[in-house]
């Protein structure tokens, strides 16, 4: 999902030099919940310091009803407000203390969740930790959007971050990668196709395909580790990760919810998963499940947002 805005100032001698953007980033403008992405991306042109509305305020003392901060992570090529402008504003309403970074980025506006993965995954860590000595919680619950779940699911299972995590939900979480529309094992026929695609798309694209050394990692050893419960919430028609089966975790902790299991009228698919109603609610009865409600089955278009990430990526 691409939030950026190129600004044009050729042949104008007195422009001033683009403005060089952190790779990481906490935003702290409250802007207004969103249907969808495209309208969380045209915010973001004239809001760039956008932040999901209730989350990081750092002066949020957790509940003893809700002990565990939420810590949420965008995905490819967004923001925390581009991914996040609805589903933060529940939670916080919920009285979790939310938590919303921009990570990735590469130094252009709007470009978060571009660089490379490995470094990514740091860069959650240490903001999770910034999340616990500021609340002064014990521990944290993740909420991980595409690259998001790979990223921080890194972190719990890889670099020691299990001890300070109570559960961990991946929505359309790549959790084996995808086969990106063919093009995984077309490119082992067809030399430099997948260089062709990191340039087309972003470093952190590619090292998300099924196969890549990041996601053979993820995975090594088990797909989770003990004190962590685990929740994927997948889409059978997900346009990005295929085969289907990919999203799915096996291991002890582990539970899949798959939307067309619970709701088969929702075709729902990757990019609408995050400002899916259905979905949302999902979220919420996993973080909170003394307050579950069953969600409302409505029916979604196929390709839902689909045309909104196109028209997104040219705003």
């Amino acid at each position: 999902m691409t939030c950026a805005v190129v600004l044009a100032a050729a042949g104008s001698a007195d422009a001033s030099p683009a403005p060089v953007y952190p790779a990481t980033d906490v935003p702290t403008d409250f802007g207004p919940a969103q249907p969808d992405h495209l309208g969380a991306t045209r915010y973001l042109v004239q809001h760039p310091n956008a932040a999901p509305a209730g989350t990081n305020d750092f002066s949020c003392v957790p509940s003893a009803e809700h002990p565990r901060p939420v810590v949420l992570a965008h995905g490819t090529d967004s923001t925390a407000y581009a991914d996040w402008s609805a589903i933060g504003p529940m939670l916080a309403q919920a009285g979790f203390c939310v938590f919303a970074l921009n990570y990735g980025g590469l130094g252009e506006a709007g470009h978060y969740g571009v660089g490379d993965i490995w470094e990514s995954t740091r860069q959650v860590g240490d903001f999770v930790d910034q999340v616990l000595a500021a609340t002064g919680a014990r521990q944290v619950d993740l909420v991980g959007f595409s690259q998001g779940a790979s990223v921080t699911r890194y972190w719990i299972d890889q670099l020691g971050g299990a001890p300070k995590v109570g559960q961990w939900v991946g929505v359309a979480s790549p959790s084996y990668g995808g086969i990106m529309y063919g093009l995984v094992p077309l490119s082992r026929v067809v030399p430099g196709l997948m260089q062709a695609f990191e340039v087309a798309t972003s470093l952190a694209a590619v090292q998300q395909a099924e196969g890549a050394p990041y996601m053979v990692q993820l995975n090594a050893g088990g797909d989770t580790v003990p004190g962590v419960r685990y929740t994927t919430i997948g889409s059978r028609v997900d346009e990005m990760i295929q085969p289907f089966d990919n999203i799915a975790l096996h291991g002890a902790g582990a539970t899949n919810l798959v939307l067309q299991d619970l709701c088969p009228a929702d075709l729902t698919g990757h990019f609408h998963m995050v400002y899916d109603p259905y979905v949302q609610q999902l979220v919420l009865n996993t973080l909170d499940p003394e307050h579950a409600r069953t969600p409302d089955c409505v029916p979604v278009a196929l390709g839902t947002e689909i045309p909104g990430v196109i028209l997104g990526a040219h705003s």
